[in-house]
C-alpha cells in the first residue's frame, strides 16, 4: 500500500495511493469549485473505473469554499471524504463543510484513523457490489 504518485501542485500537495488520495492544501489557498477540475482530472487518471476516497489532511490553514462539494459529489468513483483538521477552528469548518456533501463524510483526529476507516468504507462498497 505504498504511495504510487506524488503531485506538487501550486496549491497543494497530492498523494495518491491504491484506494484513497491525501492532499495536503497549501497556506493561504483558498479552495473553489474550479480546483475540482484538477481533482477530476487526477480520479480519472489514478482511479478509472475504481471507488476512491479523499482524505484532506489539514495541516497548513486555508479557505475553502464550500460549494466545492456539491461540485464533487457528481465525481462517481469518489464515495467518501475525509478530514483531518490540524485546529479547533479547522475542525469547526469542516463540520460546516460537512452540510454541503451528501456521501459519506468523516473528521478524524489523526490519519492513521482516516485510513482505517478508507479501507473499511472501500471494503463495504465490494461487498455491496458483490
Amino acid at each position: 500500500m505504498g504511495i504510487i504518485k506524488y503531485y506538487n501542485f501550486e496549491d497543494s500537495e497530492v498523494f495518491i495511493f491504491d484506494e484513497f488520495i491525501i492532499n495536503q492544501v497549501k497556506e493561504g489557498v483558498v479552495i473553489e469549485p474550479d480546483h475540482n477540475d484538477i481533482f477530476n482530472t487526477i480520479v480519472q487518471e489514478h482511479f478509472s473505473g475504481k471507488n476512491m476516497v479523499y482524505i484532506s489532511n489539514r495541516v497548513k490553514s486555508y479557505a475553502v469554499n464550500p460549494l466545492i462539494y456539491p461540485e464533487a459529489e457528481k465525481i462517481p468513483n469518489l464515495i467518501a471524504i475525509a478530514i483531518i483538521p490540524k485546529t479547533a477552528l479547522m475542525r469547526r469548518n469542516a463540520e460546516y463543510e460537512q452540510e454541503f456533501f451528501h456521501k459519506p463524510y468523516e473528521i478524524f483526529e489523526n490519519l492513521s484513523d482516516a485510513i482505517v476507516w478508507v479501507h473499511k468504507i472501500i471494503s463495504n462498497m465490494k461487498n455491496i457490489s458483490d
